[in-house]
Formats: C-alpha cells, structure tokens, sequence
C-alpha cells in the first residue's frame, strides 16, 4: 500500500432508480452514451483517472485539484444542454462532490479519508451542481473564474469533524459561458424564484381541504405582485399535491431556490396554520411561523395569515440572498446578487456603506442595460449623497435622484418597488402633490408590501397628516418587523411623534434607528431636539456630540433639505437643535 495527496471526484446519477422505472433499457443506453460522450472525453482533456464505476456513480482520481474542478462543471454544464432536449422527467442529472485529501492506494483503487469525504460532498450537491470541500475551495477560488456559495460548517456520518462546504450552481449564465453564441441561450440573470408547495390539511376534516387550497392559492397570488420574486404558476406546484417529495428534488424540478411549505390544522373554533420558508438548495430553515386563529369568519383569517405570511417572507428573503451575495467573490456577482449586497450596505445609511452601494447598483445596471436590477436602489443612493452632502455637488445628486426613479417606473410601470422610491423622491424634491398617487398605485398592485406600506407612512406625516402615518407605519412593521427599510420608515415616525408633541416616543424612536444605523448623523440630530424639548439637556448635548464625531466636516445649514411640508414641525425641531446646543450652521 501507498500513500499520495489527490483531488478525488464522486459522482452520480440523480434519481437513477425513477429513471430505470421509467425506461430501464433507454435509460442504461443513454448513461452508456453520456459517460462516452461527455464524463469520459472531459476526464481525459483534465489528466484525470477512473478508479471505477459502481453502477450509475463513478470515483476519479486528479493529480491537481484545479483540473477536478474545472472537469467537474464542465461536465456538468455540457451534460445540462445537451439534456435539455429531453422532457424534464427523463432527463441525466449528476451530483458531483469533489475534495482534496491523503488517499491509500491498493492497486489500481483508492481508499482514506479523502475519498470518504468526497462520497459525502457528492450527496450534498444539487442536481447538475458540484459541492467541494473547504481544502478545494482554498485552492481555486483565485484560479478558476467561477462563483462558489457558502454551504457553512457540515457534520458527515463517518466523518468525525465538520466539514466546511462550497457549491457551484448551475445557472443559465454558467452554461451559456460554455456554448457558441449561436446556441442563443439567455445570459440575462433572473430573479430567485420560489415554488408555494400546496398546505397541507392536517385535521382530518375533508371540508378544511378547501382552506388549506385556498390558502396556497392566495399566497401564490400575493408574491407573483412582489417585486422580488419570480412565483411558479399555480398548475405546476399543485402536481406535489399529497406526495411526500424531498426539497432539492422539488427544487430540481421545478427550477426554483426557495420552497414555502405549510399546514392547517382544526380543532374545534381553532385553527392552528403552520409555514416555512426553505433555501431548497441547502435545505435550511430560513423563516418559520406558527398562526392560531379562532374560526369566526374564515375568510378573514385565510386574508389576515395570508398578509402575515408574505410580509415576513419578503425581508427574510431578501436577508439570506444579502448574506450569500456577501460571501461571494464580488467578480463573480450577477446583476442581482449585486443588487442584494448593494441593498446591505445602503441599509446601514453610512457615507462609506452608500458609496460601496452606489458601485454595486452601477455594476448591476451595466449587466442589464434594460435598468430591470439597481435602477431604483440607485435613486436611493443619490437621496443620501445629496441629503447629506456626501458628493461634491449635492443638488446634481437630488436631480439625479428624481431622473433616475423616473427612469425606474419608465422601465416597469407595475414594479411596486419603482414606485415607492418614486413617491420618496417626490418627499425630497417637495413634489407635494406627486407624492402619495406612486406609492398608493404600488399597494393597489402589492397589498401586503411593507416597504410601500412604509414609505407611505412616512409619507404622510411629512405632509402634516401625523396620526394616518404613524398607523400606515405601524402596520408596515408588523407585516416586516426585520426589513431593512426600516431605517427609512422610522424617520417618518420620528417625524409624525414631534408633530404631535409626543416627544418621548419621538426620542423612543429615533434610538431604535441608532441601534440599526449607528453609523447615521440624522438620528444623531433628531435625538438631541427629542431630548431637549423634554428638558433631558445632559442626554441631548451628548447626541449633539455624537452627532460631531459621526460629522466632523459637516458645515453647511441642511434645515432646508429636511422632507417635511410642515414649516411649523421644522421651527420646532430646529429649536430643539438649539437648546441642545447645536449651532445654527450645524442645525
């Protein structure tokens, strides 16, 4: 027996059994054809050697771990093409792990720990993707030109650590980089989508069937108007109607990343409803939810659970595809990945973070021309740039504020998203009368969209109309207590408290922001009027430090680009400014 380091490639065939049952002789002849034609040649043209084949698996040994990777997707990119003129059910999918580990040699087969691990990464693959272990990644990830996922810390039976895992995923992107532009495949990056798998009904009363049906319906309704998603019709997730299915074949055939999942149960006037929100390509929780309701009309319960349900998915969402576009190499970032990582940093509402966001919008709209992925995320930027005389030439910025959420609904008129930062820019540019009709259409279009919600609410009590905001922000932070509009929301509420003179919440709120944007001057500021108008003069003046510290070079009056239609709220909140101590230039 000998002892080598190697890159060792476990591979096999997804749902081999279903497709034997299918057409056990077409299905052996067609496996025959693709090791021949496509595992075989690319194994070959990458110095790689097959220990051996184990019915619809196979072990490969490399000398370097780049040729293994490397082999390993384009094996699976040419094999997903030249699948794709096969109907969905009959198709050749492999999973393929590939690690980098001490292996024993007994002849011509291999053995050890690096083989085993291998064997595990191949089960944790996606169908037509490659897992690779935490060793291989150290060792590609600044050689190869793909983009890999965090898979996290695994625990693998016989494996007695855990293992960090990467994927690489296969996207129309990465398969059209490998084919002739004649193939004519789109290289458009496309929104995550997401399958409502039917709720089950859980009660053993054939009547809640109708519910539980009406349920999914309803919340598949509800997320195809959200401007994140791209939502399976209602035909194709109905098929998993009472069948036991594991979530990454789900996901596999249906072409989705995430799955929701849920259940409804009756006992007596209560009704219990569950639901789950899965990243199908790991298998992870990433939201989860229990609702019990008593069954007085049920219609308004299936609309009330049903608002619930879509409000908190769309900011967990939206935080996990944040958190995996962050632990992507930004070279390898699609237009919407860029969008998620930009919206990470424009959340914290920091001069530093604004202009990391500002380059990600920018790089996104250059991916898509179309301006379909960043266009109104870019408004955004401009807003803070301006507002906070962060560029050179802050009324450029305003304008280009207000051009470029124009240009946002020119795109797509019903994308609720465009709409809302319209009504905003609208706010700031004092385009009174422009402000609510957007952002009012784009609830018409999304009822359950928190961040439309919101920005109305803030909306609302810059335009003197205090008590309407804070009821329409209120609402929008139970539909979305964790969306990173937030931020934004609460500086309408602030807004809204100091118009009524209800200082001590105003000061309430406003230390909410700091904890979620502590890096912000504004919350800074409004902190120290809140404060002084209740006579809390040691507190304010400390604000009104922190509020130099954070703005050092801040020199110029902005009192005027405070988005408020109240002359008498802005006297108020200046005068609070004073007593803290903050002087006129500064106010």
């Amino acid at each position: 027996m000998g002892r080598r380091l190697a890159a060792i490639f476990a591979g096999d065939v997804v749902g081999f059994s279903r497709l034997m049952g299918l057409d056990e002789t077409g299905t052996l002849a067609r496996l025959k054809q693709v090791r021949k034609t496509v595992v075989q040649p690319k194994i070959d043209q990458h110095h790689g050697r097959v220990v051996k084949l184990m019915g619809d698996g196979l072990l490969v040994e490399f000398g370097s771990v780049v040729d293994a990777v490397t082999c390993a997707i384009e094996i699976q990119q040419t094999l997903t093409t030249q699948e794709q003129s096969q109907p969905d059910e009959r198709q050749i999918r492999l999973r393929i792990g590939v690690n980098l580990g001490d292996i024993i040699l007994e002849g011509s087969d291999i053995y050890g720990d690096g083989v085993n691990i291998a064997a595990r990464l191949e089960t944790l693959s996606n169908p037509g993707g490659v897992c690779i272990s935490g060793a291989v990644y150290e060792q590609v990830q600044r050689q190869l030109p793909f983009g890999f996922e965090d898979g996290g810390e695994q625990a693998l039976k016989n494996i007695d650590r855990p293992i960090r895992i990467w994927r690489w995923l296969p996207d129309a992107a990465s398969i059209a980089a490998a084919l002739p532009l004649s193939a004519g495949l789109a290289k458009r990056p496309d929104k995550p989508s997401i399958a409502v798998l039917p709720f089950d009904n859980m009660s053993g009363d054939p009547e809640q069937e109708f519910f539980a049906d009406g349920m999914t319906e309803d919340i598949i309704t509800a997320l195809s108007r959200m401007p994140w998603f791209f939502v399976i019709a209602r035909n194709s997730s109905f098929t998993y109607k009472g069948r036991s299915m594991d979530v990454k074949q789900v996901s596999a055939e249906l072409g989705v990343k995430y799955l929701l999942e849920g259940s409804v149960r009756k006992a007596g006037e209560r009704l219990r409803i569950t639901a789950q929100l899965i990243d199908a390509t790991t298998g992870n929780h990433v939201w989860a939810e229990r609702f019990d309701r008593m069954l007085a009309d049920i219609f308004d319960v299936q609309d009330e659970v049903t608002a619930s349900i879509v409000g908190a998915i769309a900011p967990e969402f939206l935080l996990v595809e944040a958190q995996q576009a962050k632990r992507k190499d930004a070279s390898q970032l699609d237009a919407w990945e860029c969008v998620m990582r930009g919206r990470a940093h424009l959340w914290k509402l920091g001069r530093r973070d604004a202009n990391e966001a500002r380059l990600l919008f920018e790089r996104a709209i250059s991916h898509v021309p179309s301006g379909e992925f960043g266009m109104s995320d870019l408004a955004l930027v401009h807003f803070l740039e301006s507002y906070y005389r962060w560029s050179d030439d802050p009324a450029t910025s305003l304008q280009a504020m207000a051009s470029t959420a124009k240009d946002a609904v020119a795109i797509d008129d019903t994308d609720p998203w465009a709409l809302t930062i319209l009504s905003w820019s609208n706010v700031v540019t004092h385009q009174w009368d422009e402000v609510l009709p957007p952002v009012e259409r784009a609830i018409d279009l999304s009822p359950n969209f928190a961040s439309a919600i919101g920005i109305r609410g803030a909306a609302l009590a810059l335009l003197g109309e205090a008590e309407k905001g804070i009821d329409s922000i209120s609402q929008a932070i139970r539909l979305s207590p964790r969306d990173g509009m937030v931020v934004f929301w609460l500086m309408g509420l602030f807004w809204a408290y100091m118009s009524l003179e209800r200082h001590g919440e105003a000061a309430s709120t406003v230390r909410q922001a700091i904890r979620l944007a502590p890096r912000n001057p504004t919350f800074r500021r409004q902190l120290a009027s809140a404060l002084a108008w209740q006579d809390r003069m040691e507190e304010a003046r400390q604000a009104v430090e922190d509020y130099r510290t954070l703005e050092p070079t801040h020199t110029t009056a902005d009192a005027a680009m405070v988005p408020s239609k109240i002359p008498a709220d802005i006297e108020r909140f200046v005068e609070g400014l004073r007593r803290a101590g903050l002087p006129d230039s500064l106010s």
